[in-house]
């Protein structure tokens, strides 16, 4: 039996894409970046789209890479963002490019949706927390549109089963990746009908669940043939990208919260069933389907978005720091100075978030930052008692303790912000692996492969192969004294 496996994993993020290839070996993973492109928001009139076919093309080109590089893959596997999809015609053709989530065609329309199903029976019948955009309203949004590829549509695929059908030509509905949309029973497994009734379709559009960890098909011999492959499999990873990230939570038993750390966090626990609760309900968690059977009870949260507007700012001011710069200027000025709410509708997307950041504070009856340096601190620091906020809900409605935070994905190499999340939530926080999707994915065609057996066998080859750093609480009372102001200011606004 050979020794050593190939794996090509292709990410897909809201912003950017990449393929990577992984390579196993004596119960270690190893990644290498293949390729790297941007993933743009097409506008055509009023109306915002993703390049489907572009995205294919990225993939193409990354299987070109790797092939060129006389690396045989044994399997490939595919992780996107959820919620959005493409239309397929009775033919197999794609209706048109998907709807990109940011289009504004869904503002409203939860609303109107509920005048025919009640927001608590939405939420009763699926667990996901109720967001404009999520599949079902996009659904609902097309036929008010009298959308011409809902009407024609045989079925629909979201983008990571829609890219392994172009890869394979076979039509799956992915697990997890369904589970973001809205429309899944998560305790059934199954397509709740009566949430398709007011879209005026049935849920015959959608393909039978597929579990993480099955294998999909072979590229077709028409993709062999221009990227210079084999017939190799693609397998059904945890298709949803933050379900790739926790497969890699390097924990070693279930008593741990994740935080899945970039641009926008994502904070939950791991559970063997959904919790669908009055408590959840008003706190607003979500429940998205995880592997081997788990559900990932979790709440979204606004992440690095505040810091990253703010460089954006800095950048046309002629000041580009570098993130070890940002972490050192954070640590330069007074920690618990500024305060502000992150989720906070004034940061969604303002002209200017530092003249944001200021007005909140000043709102509030404190000081505004005035230097980049206290900007930064105040976001760090705000981050940090947000995720305590959170936290302290989540151990509400949480079956266990939580004894650990583990921090994944790009946010997990912030030391300094690491370290003020520790301080903050009083639990030791363990930061890695930043490729947390990644190996994700990989891992995930390591079972589909039978080269694992478990999640507790993948999370024991991700803490072999990756270092880890942990955090531990400093400062305990200044932090919990200034929670209680962080409290205080939330509610005010």
């Amino acid at each position: 039996m050979k020794n050593i496996f190939h794996f090509f994993a292709f990410d897909l993020g809201a912003t950017s894409g990449r393929s990577i290839l992984g390579t196993f070996q004596n119960g270690k993973i190893k990644i290498e970046e293949l390729t790297r492109f941007p993933n743009k928001i097409i506008r055509i009139g009023d109306k915002q789209y993703w390049n489907i076919f572009s995205l294919y093309e990225e993939l193409k080109h990354g299987l070109r890479t790797a092939a060129n590089k006389g690396i045989q893959l044994d399997s490939i596997g595919i992780d996107t963002w959820g919620v959005d999809f493409v239309y397929v015609g009775e033919d197999g053709s794609f209706l048109g490019l998907p709807r990109a989530y940011h289009d504004p065609y869904t503002n409203g329309i939860p609303e109107e949706y509920f005048t025919q199903l009640s927001r608590k029976e939405v939420y009763e019948a699926t667990g996901i927390q109720i967001m404009n955009f999520n599949s079902l309203f996009q659904l609902y949004a097309a036929k008010k549109e009298s959308s011409s590829a809902l009407q024609s549509a045989e079925s629909i695929l979201f983008i990571s089963d829609a890219l392994s059908y172009l890869l394979t030509g076979k039509q799956v509905c992915e697990y997890t990746i369904a589970s973001t949309s809205q429309l899944l029973n998560p305790k059934t497994k199954t397509f709740e009908s009566k949430l398709f009734c007011p879209t005026g379709k049935t849920e015959s559009i959608m393909q039978p669940i597929t579990m993480p960890g099955q294998i999909i098909g072979r590229l077709t011999e028409a993709i062999q043939h221009e990227c210079g492959t084999d017939a190799v499999p693609v397998a059904a990873v945890a298709g949803h990208d933050t379900g790739s990230a926790v497969v890699a939570v390097p924990a070693e038993n279930k008593n741990f919260t994740y935080l899945s750390s970039g641009t926008w966090s994502l904070m939950g626990v791991e559970v063997e069933e959904p919790i669908i609760t009055e408590s959840s309900f008003e706190l607003n968690f979500t429940n998205e389907g995880g592997v081997d059977g788990t559900v990932r009870f979790l709440k979204n949260i606004t992440g690095m978005w505040l810091l990253e507007q703010c460089r954006k700012e800095w950048e046309r001011e002629g000041k580009n720091y570098s993130y070890p710069e940002i972490v050192k200027m954070s640590e330069s000025v007074k920690k618990l100075g500024f305060m502000v709410d992150p989720d906070n509708s004034a940061f969604a997307n303002p002209p200017s978030m530092t003249q944001a950041i200021a007005e909140y504070c000043r709102r509030s009856n404190q000081p505004a930052p005035q230097t980049h340096a206290e900007f930064i601190r105040c976001i760090f620091d705000s981050l940090a008692l947000k995720y305590k906020y959170v936290l302290n809900s989540l151990q509400q409605v949480a079956p266990f303790a939580i004894e650990k935070l583990h921090v994944i994905g790009g946010g997990s190499q912030n030391r300094a912000l690491n370290q003020a999340t520790a301080n903050a939530t009083g639990i030791p926080v363990i930061a890695g692996p930043a490729e947390a999707t990644a190996i994700g994915n990989m891992m995930m065609q390591a079972k589909s492969l039978g080269l694992v057996d478990s999640l507790g066998e993948i999370r024991s080859i991700v803490r072999n192969s990756v270092e880890l750093e942990e955090f531990t609480p400093q400062d305990s009372e200044e932090w919990n004294s200034a929670f209680k102001t962080f409290q205080k200011i939330i509610k005010q606004q």
